[in-house]
């Protein structure tokens, strides 16, 4: 038994006005049986892959795994000849590494190419077009936008059921039980597929709490009647793409109508809740307020998610925590590349240093920021994760700085966006976060794995950014008009 196994995943933010080019992918492309290795290293679904196939004697054959990029932050549409490079890697792979019983795909979901509308359909037509017959089978990550074209081309399609995703390595397993199973002759798989025609900011999506936890606690019922897997991706709200939205996909064995049933059952309840997934979120003057009073009252340390900053360079909520007095707090990161250059070129730890930050890449992220203070550290920095997401994964930054403007106020400064998972970003640069009284993060949902058993409150901010909570102020060209709430036949309507 055969199966190979490739990724080629990309969460793609088209509102962010940087092409994400080939260049900027080839660096961290994992070849061949690398892969494995590479997999190894924390939770993913390529390491449920190799679970399933140790359990199972089955041989995987590695292809390629392709995603990561040199970009600052999120990244705009990837260049077609990204998109046909890498794509035709893996075809080249499959054609001199077969034949194969079934093909493993990890892909994202919301990808988007410039001239490929459904990119992770294409990617299975083309898979299929070399393979033949063969199984092959997808898995994608919550957030992805897909439609019928990707039901119609892979023979399985199983999803992340949390968020933040702590289980890719289960879902990675389920879907090598269902190839190993369909390869046997064990399994039939039928998927029916459904879209309800919502699109969600992320912030919403958090699946431990209302309304995403109804949606994930019903699949669980029909999975308890028979289902073999009903998956739901919550959708990626800021890629501007005809497939754009929630999704439903119901895995069955060779029970079509069980499938049909579970599928517009979850689909009518998504569509249901839509008025609880656009509930107004405070904005930066008001948000960071009700924080001070919050810690002024004893609540602390308060964690303030400022979700809405897509490439790192946001200042809003770092101007309106030095225009209210704030004290005591810590900057997660503001990405600028160009203030940490100038910073090592032209100081050294223990200077005191005045410098403008933030506010460069795009117009929506803000004005720059000066601050001053104390360089108490510049440098490359290496931690271990040790929180649900990646726990185990090193992380190396090349460059660093931190800065302490008295008074208890430390701002990071990183090349890229930067979200500590956990408290040992913190850590490597010599700040406790337990001890502070507000923390920021540029991040949704994910953080909240470890920090929620951290900090006294978790307090989302909606600041001007390319992944905002409200939708509308967003500019999108290619929704269809019936989708809620951005579609056309929605904007302006009192719902």
């Amino acid at each position: 038994m055969r199966i190979a196994v490739a990724s080629f995943s990309h969460e793609t933010c088209t509102f962010v006005p940087v092409k994400t080019t080939y260049d900027m992918f080839k660096d961290f492309i994992v070849r061949g049986n690398a892969i494995f290795e590479h997999a190894k290293t924390h939770p993913n679904y390529i390491r449920g892959f190799m679970k399933v196939a140790e359990e199972e004697g089955a041989e995987l054959v590695g292809i390629l795994v392709a995603g990561q990029t040199s970009a600052t932050g999120y990244s705009g549409w990837i260049t077609l000849d990204a998109f046909d490079r890498i794509v035709g890697e893996i075809l080249d792979g499959l054609k001199n590494s077969g034949p194969f019983d079934g093909v493993l795909l990890a892909l994202h979901g919301a990808m988007a190419v410039e001239g490929v509308p459904k990119p992770e359909a294409e990617i299975v037509r083309r898979v299929r077009s070399v393979v033949g017959s063969i199984p092959i089978m997808v898995t994608l990550d919550l957030h992805a936008n897909e439609d019928h074209e990707l039901a119609e081309v892979a023979d399985a399609v199983f999803i992340l059921k949390t968020y933040p995703h702590v289980d890719s390595e289960d879902i990675g397993i389920i879907a090598a039980r269902c190839m190993v199973k369909t390869i046997r002759g064990e399994f039939k798989p039928v998927m029916a597929f459904r879209k309800p025609k919502l699109v969600t900011a992320s912030i919403y999506q958090a699946t431990d709490r209302p309304p995403m936890k109804l949606v994930y606690d019903r699949c669980r019922e029909w999975e308890a009647k028979g289902v073999y897997c009903a998956s739901v991706a919550a959708g990626y709200a800021y890629a501007d793409v005809p497939d754009i939205g929630a999704s439903v996909f119901v895995v069955t064995n060779g029970d079509r109508d069980l499938a049909e049933r579970a599928a517009q059952d979850i689909s009518d309840l998504i569509w249901s809740l839509r008025h609880e997934f656009t509930k107004p979120i405070p904005k930066p003057r008001e948000g960071v307020a009700e924080v001070l009073r919050l810690v002024n009252s004893g609540v602390k340390p308060i964690l303030i998610a400022e979700h809405s900053d897509r490439i790192g360079d946001g200042t809003h909520v770092l101007r309106e925590l030095i225009s209210q007095g704030a004290k005591n707090f810590v900057i997660g990161g503001i990405a600028d590349p160009k203030a940490l250059e100038w910073l090592k070129n032209n100081a050294k730890i223990g200077d005191h240093v005045k410098i403008k930050i933030g506010g460069w890449a795009h117009p929506i992220s803000g004005e720059p920021v000066e601050i001053s203070g104390k360089l108490e550290f510049i440098g490359p920095i290496e931690y271990t994760l040790v929180g649900p997401m990646g726990r185990g994964r090193r992380v190396h930054e090349d460059l660093v700085a931190l800065i302490d403007m008295g008074e208890g106020r430390h701002v990071i400064i990183s090349k890229r966006l930067r979200a500590p998972m956990d408290d040992q970003g913190f850590k490597a640069l010599g700040i406790e976060p337990r001890l502070k009284d507000i923390i920021v993060l540029k991040d949704r949902i994910h953080h909240r794995a470890f920090w929620d058993s951290v900090v006294a409150l978790d307090y989302p901010i909606d600041s001007p950014g390319l992944g905002p909570a409200d939708l509308t102020i967003l500019e999108y060209h290619n929704v269809p008009d019936d989708f809620y709430p951005i579609g056309k036949l929605w904007r302006g309507k009192k719902v």
